[in-house]
């Protein structure tokens, strides 16, 4: 078995100490003004990347982070495990029941904020891709329906945040909103694992086969999987140790879970944000032990994976306004108008509306992990990744202060 060499274990350990260390410092005083924490997780990353730190003292920089190199590699390996169980604990949020309970009016807000975002995410790139950094007509496609998804899909751990510090998680709307967002985000997530399948990413399967045990593997989790889990989850709560064997078990399915989706060329978060769902949706996996696997992850996990944001690109050097702008305009303008149409056409008042509309805006986490996943496949370029990351932080922090105001406004019905 290959070893780390002494100096390589000393640097990774260092590194983690590092990222550790900056992510809770920046997570506290982002919390101080208001804001989610990750937003001083990447602020951390950018200061000890190449943008401030890389600039600044590049020595320093590198050695502390090297591009090559056993500790390196390891660092990514970190990484990859904490996107899958970031992702995880998203699936965890998904309470099927909330959207069954919704019905009609959860299908319309959730397909009209799906298919109109979709569509202005899908129309601008395609037209023109050469504004995008598209230059070869093959990947114009494929780019485009990225960008489509990409804002489609909202962040629900952001949004349920959102509507709890509102007082408005348990009223008529806000159920209404967190329907819709959790049917967006499982639909979201098939159809860019698809996009990676497409690119033929991971595995030498034909695409119609990767789509059909896609299709089969969420199916069966949603339903008869959901079920096992449901009779084996008493039984684990009774004879091991608690929390430690609810916490080995799901932890270990969800890497099982994830494994599957990899090997089948779907991408690992795929089969661990399922798995997270038909978890979560069980009576017997508790609060307290969704908790204590949140704390664990949020706490650890994600600050490594946020702060190694900042570590990867240069922000400073990758920004263009221009295009953040028109990025920040499509995510705006396509999931406000989609999602606050479908809550009109579900009964509300256009007062609600509208704040429903900012409610599903916020992308968060999900939609860093999105752009990361794409700039690691060669989907987009390193401009595009850092105007959908301040897409996905601008989204975040000003959708709670845009649902005070809606909702403070006399608007007419």
């Amino acid at each position: 078995m290959v070893r780390l060499a002494h100096a390589d274990v000393v640097q990774l350990l260092m590194q983690l100490g590092i990222m550790l260390i900056a992510g809770r410092a920046l997570a506290e005083a982002a919390r101080k003004f208001g804001q989610p924490a990750v937003i001083g997780e990447i602020i951390a990353g950018v200061l000890l990347g190449p943008t401030i730190l890389g600039m600044i003292e590049p020595a320093w920089f590198e050695s502390l982070f090297p591009t090559q190199g056993g500790a390196g590699i390891v660092l990514s390996g970190i990484v990859q495990v904490s996107v899958v169980m970031l992702l995880f604990i998203a699936g965890l949020e998904v309470d099927l029941h909330i959207v069954w309970q919704q019905g009609k009016q959860a299908i319309a807000t959730s397909f009209m904020g799906l298919i109109i975002p979709f569509a202005f995410g899908f129309v601008f790139p395609y037209f023109f891709p050469e504004f995008f950094g598209i230059a070869n007509n093959q990947d114009r496609i494929v780019f485009a329906l990225f960008m489509g998804t990409a804002m489609a899909i909202s962040a629900l751990p952001v949004i349920v945040r959102i509507l709890m510090d509102l007082n408005m998680f348990k009223s008529r709307m806000g159920m209404l909103v967190v329907a819709s967002a959790m049917v967006d985000d499982v639909i979201g997530w098939m159809i860019f694992s698809v996009i990676l399948g497409m690119i033929g990413k991971g595995s030498n399967m034909p695409l119609w086969n990767t789509i059909l045990l896609t299709a089969g593997f969420t199916a069966f989790m949603l339903t008869i999987g959901r079920g096992m889990l449901n009779r084996v989850l008493p039984w684990v709560n009774k004879k091991m140790a608690w929390p430690g064997g609810v916490l080995s078990l799901s932890l270990a399915l969800c890497f099982l879970a994830a494994a599957f989706t990899e090997y089948i060329g779907i991408h690992a978060i795929f089969g661990a944000f399922i798995m997270g769902v038909a978890l979560g949706d069980s009576e017997h996996f508790s609060e307290r032990a969704k908790e204590i696997v949140h704390q664990f992850i949020n706490n650890i996990f994600a600050p490594l994976f946020f702060v190694s944001i900042g570590l990867r690109v240069n922000f400073i050097t990758n920004f263009d306004l221009i295009l953040t702008l028109i990025i920040i305009f499509i995510a705006f303008a396509g999931k406000i108008a989609g999602a606050g149409l479908g809550t009109r056409l579900g009964g509300f008042s256009w007062k609600e509306s509208l704040a429903a509309g900012f409610g599903m805006n916020a992308r968060g986490a999900m939609e860093i992990i999105l752009g990361l996943i794409a700039l690691e496949n060669g989907l987009i370029n390193e401009k595009v990744f850092v105007s959908l990351v301040i897409m996905a932080l601008v989204t975040s922090m000003t959708s709670g202060p845009l649902m005070k105001w809606s909702l403070s406004r006399n608007w007419t019905k």
